[in-house]
């Protein structure tokens, strides 16, 4: 299963791009973020991050995309940013007909670590380790969005098998 993981964000969003299964080897294929410029329209750089998503898709062809869910902030600036780049991240992935599942930090964080109140030390330490990378992977969005990917390698599977199950009952 090959998984694009979205930290979403307006100046920089987290990408990255995991291949694995449950119980084997998690390769990481990309790691990066896509950036947009704070001195722009807010309808440029949404379009900057759309055609960001795009060519990742089109590069990496993902079987799923995982994108981290925020229940709150307390910067509503920077909770508006977030919401319009999951926004974009999921009108992307529904155009190309790619799955969509929405971890919550604590949940991405409990996949990795086994413990879902880590800090972003021992996320990023578990990512490394995981992933078999010579050093920790950055910037921190970028590493996040590797968290993100491998969540949803590990337990977005079982979630899109019970769905599938469902809408067959």
């Amino acid at each position: 299963m090959r998984v694009l993981g979205i930290d979403p964000g307006l100046t920089r969003c987290g990408v990255a791009v995991v291949d694995g299964a449950p119980g084997q080897k998690l390769t990481a294929i990309h790691i990066g973020v896509v950036r947009t410029p704070v001195e722009a329209e807010l309808s440029e750089r949404l379009v900057l991050l759309e055609r960001g998503l795009l060519a990742l898709i089109e590069e990496f062809k993902p079987d799923a995309i995982a994108i981290e869910r925020v229940f709150s902030q307390h910067n509503v600036r920077s909770a508006m940013a977030t919401a319009q780049a999951t926004g974009i991240a999921l009108l992307v992935a529904g155009r190309a007909e790619i799955q969509v599942s929405m971890h919550t930090p604590t949940e991405v964080k409990a996949a990795v670590t086994g413990s879902g109140r880590a800090d972003k030390a021992q996320v990023n330490f578990m990512v490394t380790k995981l992933l078999g990378l010579a050093q920790a992977p950055k910037p921190a969005d970028a590493a996040d969005a590797l968290a993100i990917a491998i969540c949803d390698v590990w337990r977005g599977t079982a979630k899109r098998r019970l769905a599938a199950a469902m809408r067959g009952a």
